[in-house]
């Protein structure tokens, strides 16, 4: 069979170029999402954008999350619908990241998650999570208020049994959102209520 060649991120970031007339290195906002043939690697070239703020590669053929020691800015990461099996590689952005998109991948292990310090929001429907023992390295992350778990195996086991969003909101106490529900704080209102 011929399969068409990947399209690779430095030929998809000179078509951008082309396409805006701007710098690719002074953009805030990347969009690389859906290149036809798909971007298959994350390579050297991404180091080139120290200005970008979001970075949009879903909807490609990437299995890991490589190169990006150079996003010294880089608050969004939007990789949804790859092949990515693990967050190994988001130690690179682990002071900056506010949001990760990262929706419709193959991750099962949370392992590497527990570096992103500023991680505000984590999108990650449709994974492969299995286990509460993966789940509760978010706890770690000291600033996530907004979670989308749906489509996990875990999620869908314990919503079957109608106990996921207390059982998961137990785990994660800082927790605002869930699966865009706000979560509601039960220990609060009681405290409150005494006084």
């Amino acid at each position: 069979m011929n399969m068409a060649k990947a399209t690779t991120v430095k030929e998809a970031l000179a078509k951008l170029e082309e396409k805006s007339g701007e710098k690719v290195s002074e953009s805030k906002a990347i969009k690389l999402y859906g290149q036809v043939p798909p971007i298959e690697r994350m390579d050297a070239s991404l180091s080139t954008l120290t200005n970008c703020e979001k970075l949009s590669m879903s909807t490609n053929c990437i299995e890991k999350i490589t190169n990006l020691n150079g996003l010294k800015n880089l608050k969004i990461l939007s990789l949804g619908r790859n092949n990515i099996k693990s967050f190994n590689g988001l130690e690179a952005v682990a002071n900056t990241l506010e949001e990760l998109w990262i929706s419709y991948n193959l991750i099962e292990k949370l392992k590497g998650i527990q570096f992103m310090k500023k991680l505000r929001v984590l999108y990650m429907s449709n994974n492969l999570v299995k286990e509460w023992g993966e789940f509760v390295r978010l706890a770690d992350l000291p600033s996530l208020a907004d979670l989308v778990f749906v489509g996990n195996p875990l999620e869908e086991k314990h919503s079957a049994e109608g106990t996921w969003m207390d059982e998961a909101s137990k785990r994660l106490p800082k927790l605002w959102k869930l699966d865009g529900t706000p979560v509601i704080k039960q220990e609060e209102d009681e405290a409150a209520g005494e006084n």
